[in-house]
């Protein structure tokens, strides 16, 4: 697997999971020592769980991330921010999404997936902001999903104004703002 996925992969674990340790034991089922040895390109991963690993991005995030590996190619010097740059042209596309008038927000929160029972482990206090583009056929609309802090759904909530227009209004500042913080 190209390091920049690899990467990219990492910084999702570390937006949603309290550990990578405990993302290995819960949700892949793999020894940390394997997933070391996976992350170092020593051992590979079976299909089931690398299903699972592309599973922690939508199918457009995960186009987005096929292209970004393939730019750290054509231009090894981007291969220092390959995070940043994902977070980066996610944040803008969402906003031109945005723009056309045909995108649905949602926020996802870590209290409706508990009621779903979906999963069983601890989790970190975060809120899931989905923007999809939708095209009228079931199955195809493109999904991006930002991690962020819980506090979001406060903010949000408070600021008195729906859900798509404070997205539009605050998603890049906020979402950049969050990354910052959650790297210190």
């Amino acid at each position: 697997m190209h390091q920049a996925i690899v990467n990219i992969m990492l910084d999702r674990i570390k937006d949603q999971f309290v550990s990578e340790k405990l993302f290995c034991e819960h949700f892949l089922a793999i020894s940390f020592e394997e997933w070391q040895q996976w992350k170092k390109g020593q051992h590979p991963l079976s299909n089931e769980k690398m299903q699972k690993l592309k599973s922690l991005f939508s199918d457009y995030e995960w186009m987005l991330i096929q292209k970004i590996a393939r730019q750290t190619i054509l231009f090894p010097e981007k291969r220092n921010y390959v995070v940043s740059e994902y977070k980066r042209l996610k944040s803008i596309i969402a906003k031109e999404w945005i723009k056309t008038g045909m995108t649905k927000v949602e926020m996802v929160t870590q209290q409706s997936v508990s009621d779903k029972k979906e999963t069983v482990y601890p989790k970190k206090n975060m809120v899931n902001l989905r923007i999809m583009m939708s095209y009228g056929e079931w199955g195809y609309d493109d999904i991006l999903e930002f991690c962020m802090p819980g506090v979001i759904q406060q903010q949000i909530a408070e600021a008195q104004i729906d859900l798509i227009e404070w997205v539009d209004e605050n998603l890049i500042d906020t979402y950049n703002q969050s990354v910052d913080e959650v790297k210190e």
